[in-house]
């Protein structure tokens, strides 16, 4: 049973995650529970030197300070809105160096779902396999594994990005906006850590401007690039799962939404994508679009003219006319913009 210390604060020693448990994946790499980690005479016994932690809690001193014992803390909970994909590049990292030099314990509270999803990431980089192979290779050796379902989903995105990190993947981008939205939802603002969803103002100089553009009808300034559309099917909720969206998001960004381009069929594999909805243009947030960062929901008027283009919401988003529901949602409605295909001066934003 966990016991509240003294001092009326929780700490990592107050709980109890039952018996001593860890199986050796691979040759130096184990996977265990908070008590594995926790207990010394465990860690002697199998020569563990490196123990990376994957939990709410960092471990206790007494284990952290051990001499010669190199330790890594990430902090992720166990809820199938965490953002894991974020902590992968450096958990993997951590992974290979510690089995270059020594031997490495990988853990979480039970040793199932989050410290599992990291080891098989690794599995994945290391033998380039699919999320369910490194799933299988993890449980043959321990049976008990089970990453929830939001990391299962985060481990194949994993897979189709190449076993890294691609910030310009469609699926990704909408990946952290649904993140963003659920940490609004409770901070009332734009946490910092998603700062960088905000693209660059498409109005600003730049050495290679996009030919491909949006502009305020009214004063023409430029206020999208073809590049920051978020593109969906008619009647169909865009969900981060769905791999038609980088095919979808392609076509959008080659010849704007107002002429989508036909799914080529010549003898490739490829999903068939029907054209993109054209009743609201669903965009990134942009730089130009101040209340984005502070304020959950709001009007997005233009930073020249200051008419009216559309709204954004990052929690209740927006319906569609054509009956999907986007969220979050940054629209702008199609008869106050038009699609330019060249860029005639480059212009600096008001």
């Amino acid at each position: 049973m966990s016991k509240l210390k003294d001092t009326g604060v929780l700490l990592r020693e107050d709980f109890d995650a039952g018996p001593t448990n860890l199986d050796e994946i691979e040759p130096g790499l184990w996977l265990g529970n908070l008590t594995a980690a926790t207990d010394k005479e465990t860690l002697q016994a199998h020569g563990i030197s490196h123990i990376l932690t994957v939990d709410s809690c960092s471990l206790p001193n007494n284990i952290t300070e051990q001499p010669g014992m190199v330790t890594k803390f990430i902090k992720v909970t166990d809820t199938s809105q965490e953002d894991l994909l974020s902590i992968l590049d450096s958990a993997v990292s951590f992974i290979i160096s510690s089995l270059e030099n020594g031997v490495l314990l990988v853990h979480c509270y039970f040793g199932v779902s989050r410290s599992a999803a990291v080891v098989i990431a690794y599995l994945m980089q290391k033998y380039k396999i699919s999320f369910e192979s490194a799933f299988e290779k993890a449980k043959e050796k321990r049976r008990f594994v089970g990453p929830n379902s939001g990391f299962q989903s985060q481990l194949k995105l994993y897979h189709t990005m190449g076993w890294k990190i691609d910030p310009t993947n469609p699926q990704y981008k909408l990946f952290r906006l649904h993140c963003a939205a659920y940490h609004v939802s409770k901070a009332r603002i734009l946490p910092t850590a998603f700062l960088d969803l905000v693209q660059p103002d498409p109005a600003l100089i730049r050495a290679q401007p996009e030919p491909l553009v949006y502009r305020c009808r009214k004063c023409r300034r430029i206020v999208a690039s073809a590049s920051n559309m978020l593109p969906h099917i008619p009647k169909e909720s865009p969900k981060w799962t769905d791999p038609r969206l980088t095919e979808l998001m392609q076509c959008a960004g080659k010849g704007g939404i107002k002429t989508p381009q036909p799914p080529d069929t010549a003898g490739d594999n490829s999903v068939s994508v029907p054209p993109a909805c054209q009743e609201t243009y669903f965009v990134e947030p942009l730089g130009w679009m101040t209340e984005v960062t502070h304020q959950q929901q709001g009007k997005l008027n233009c930073p020249k003219c200051v008419t009216k283009l559309g709204s954004f919401s990052w929690i209740m988003g927006c319906q569609c006319p054509c009956g999907a529901k986007v969220s979050p949602a940054f629209y702008l409605v199609p008869s106050k913009v038009e699609w330019s295909n060249f860029v005639q001066n480059v212009q600096v934003t008001v």
